[in-house]
């Protein structure tokens, strides 16, 4: 960051460059990513005092951190243009004119001082609330020669313990707001504070419930521009323990998730309202550009987390003689799989993956998303370090979670489901024939990747991300719909979102988001259903999928589950015994349940928004949002399918179709 003088400051704002600096020995902060419409200011979060007032302060440091608002920073970073005060409002208050700027008592009536300020020590600070106030002003006549109409968001916090009766999360002073004119602004920001949920706490918004903004920000800026509108804003220290300073960091996270929605959508409101800009949009008002902190974060986590691939270790290597002994003794007692070997310390990677400088990303929602995937792959570490022992299979409940209820049940209205006439196909297509076809394929969608025939899978078929390699189990048939379909499913969608994470300027998205093979699954499948490919067959594996995972869990025995299969529901040796392998694997292995959920989950939310947005990596529904406006904002490539992602659907509706819908 950037040391300025106020005059340097004011020159770079007149020349319209971007920059980050401190000003007036650490005054003030004032970042300026990009030049928009809108203003965030957090003016009382700092503490400092120079080292001469130091010597007659009174307050202890409780004292003093009660009366300002600490955080408040925190709340507005994911915003581009961004003023913080640095320095204590005891030495001098930007809220209040520069003449009774210097304080001499708290708000509880303690003086602040041993003796009065001298006249000197006045002077320098009224300087520093001068210089802030100068920069202030070449800000929005910058702003409202390039816009027109500018809107700030001035940011406070209260402390509410004093208070005796109850009082709102978020308080609007609207008293010196010209509400015939901004009053649908004033209400708007009202309407979306009160969407934003905390947790553990009853959130509501208010107006002039407990201040009623009658700060000198808004005063100063409404005396010399007319069309700037300022919004005053108190929140209360929900995310702190006022009396001792103690944070509550996930109501911190939270609070600024919420304000950065907030109030991206009132300002993209007010553009609409005021500056002509009908398509504005949320996503406009913030950066359209990677912060150094996110490319930086993102480098480091790729270089960590180098190897590991989860199929990769769990595909037992010795699969083909196992099945072989299987068979060969009647189907007595459980393989014996054993695994590659992992080459990866993880007491080293987790405690690494930990340090990453997470804190470092201003922006709320792409922190979040950095968050999420870190607290995934100490999951996931966890889940690998255990393959072959009795924790694996809490690890994968803990990565992959169970079937629920509701994924029995329709796992079960599918196989009671009759056969489809005329929908049987036999096996007709061996290994070599489909590794021809699928490299024809891959031709045809300009796909550059490998296809190869493997000993070592219990799939049919399988993306290997880090290689960009399709591998095909080489004893595998397939039916003719079964070829068809798994283009779509592992060449349509597994390495369509390799090959996008892989170009990326964010490689996060190759190392998988929280949730990814729910969600990747849950494409691939709509993919072959979007297609014409997808048959009752393929929805009763699927089904048979969430029923082996019920039964392994349920008796953890491999014969049995084997057994029960064919019993139960007609399963044939083979089949029976790849299903089984497939959830018996490294100790337990439940993924195979997140097929069905994922199918369904993503022809749920395909209404609701973009699912193409999901193709561009090894994407989560958790962080689906911030994909999309991250997207929107040009942070990342929007991606495309190699071919639509809708349901055309029979009239009048198929027995497929019908099922499909009725999957809940």
């Amino acid at each position: 960051m950037l040391t300025l003088s106020e005059n340097e400051c004011i020159e770079l704002i007149n020349k319209g460059e971007c920059f980050h600096a401190t000003v007036e020995h650490g005054a003030f902060i004032i970042k300026i990513d990009e030049y928009s419409p809108v203003v965030c200011a957090a003016i009382h979060n700092g503490h400092q005092l120079r080292d001469d007032l130091k010597k007659t302060f009174l307050l202890t440091n409780k004292e003093q951190a009660y009366e300002e608002s600490p955080y408040t920073a925190d709340l507005i970073s994911s915003f581009p243009i961004v003023l913080i005060g640095n320095d204590s409002r005891f030495e001098y208050d930007l809220n209040r004119a520069r003449t009774l700027s210097t304080s001499t008592k708290t708000t509880k009536d303690k003086p602040v001082w041993k003796k009065a300020l001298t006249i000197k020590q006045r002077g320098v600070s009224h300087a520093k609330h001068d210089a802030f106030y100068n920069v202030v002003k070449a800000l929005i006549t910058k702003l409202e020669l390039q816009f027109k109409n500018t809107i700030v968001f001035d940011v406070h916090s209260y402390n509410y313990q004093r208070i005796n009766k109850a009082s709102p999360t978020f308080n609007i002073g609207s008293s010196q707001i010209d509400m015939e004119r901004w009053g649908a602004i004033a209400r708007k920001f009202q309407l979306q504070l009160n969407k934003i949920d905390l947790p553990n706490m009853d959130a509501y918004a208010a107006t002039d419930e407990v201040f009623h903004g009658r700060g000198y920000l808004i005063t100063h800026i409404s005396a010399h521009f007319d069309n700037t509108l300022v919004l005053p804003i108190e929140v209360k220290k929900v995310f702190m323990d006022e009396t001792n300073g103690e944070l509550f960091p996930l109501v911190l996270e939270e609070l600024k998730a919420g304000l950065k929605q907030a109030i991206s959508e009132t300002t993209a409101f007010f553009m609409r309202k005021y500056n002509k800009q009908k398509s504005a949009r949320s996503s406009d008002i913030l950066s359209s550009s990677l912060a150094p902190e996110i490319i930086n974060l993102d480098r480091q986590l790729v270089d960590l987390c180098e190897n590991v691939e989860t199929l990769n270790y769990i595909n037992p290597i010795n699969i083909a003689s196992e099945r072989k002994k299987f068979f060969s003794t009647k189907n007595t007692g459980s393989p014996d799989f054993h695994y590659k070997q992992l080459n990866i310390d993880p007491y080293q990677f987790r405690e690494k993956l930990y340090k990453l400088p997470v804190s470092d990303i201003m922006d709320a929602d792409i922190q979040q998303l950095y968050r999420h995937t870190i607290d995934n792959l100490a999951n996931k570490i966890d889940l690998l370090t255990s393959i072959g022992t009795d924790d694996f299979v809490y690890n994968s409940l803990r990565y992959y979670g169970e079937p629920n209820r509701q994924d029995i049940a329709n796992a079960e209205f599918i196989l009671r489901a009759p056969e489809i006439e005329g929908e049987f196909e036999e096996s007709i297509h061996d290994a070599d024939y489909a590794v021809s076809y699928y490299k024809e394929q891959a031709a045809k969608w300009n796909l550059q990747c490998r296809i190869e025939k493997s000993a070592k899978l219990v799939a049919k078929a399988m993306v290997n991300n880090e290689k960009r390699l399709l591998l095909i189990n080489k004893d595998a048939t397939f039916t003719r719909s079964e070829l068809q379909g798994y283009a779509f499913h592992e060449l349509g969608i597994h390495m369509l979102t390799t090959i996008n994470a892989k170009e990326s300027q964010l490689k996060v998205f190759s190392i998988g988001l929280t949730g990814n093979t729910h969600t990747q699954e849950g494409l691939a499948i709509f993919s072959e259903y979007c297609s014409g490919n997808l048959t009752l067959a393929r929805l009763k594996t699927l089904a048979l999928r969430v029923i082996a995972v019920k039964y392994m869990l349920e008796h953890g025995d491999f014969t049995k589950t084997y057994q029960l299969l064919m019993a139960n529901y007609g399963v044939s040796s083979a089949n029976a015994f790849t299903l089984t392998t497939r959830v018996y694997r490294g100790g337990g292995f439940t993924k195979d349940h997140l097929y069905l959920k994922g199918f369904r989950d993503i022809l749920n939310i395909r209404t609701e928004a973009n699912i193409e947005d999901l193709l561009v990596g090894k994407t989560g529904l958790l962080d689906f949002s911030v994909i999309s406006e991250m997207i929107e904002r040009g942070l990342i490539n929007k991606p495309t399918s190699l071919f639509p992602l809708e349901i055309e659907r029979d009239k009048p509706m198929s027995i497929l179709d019908y099922l499909v819908s009725s999957i809940k």
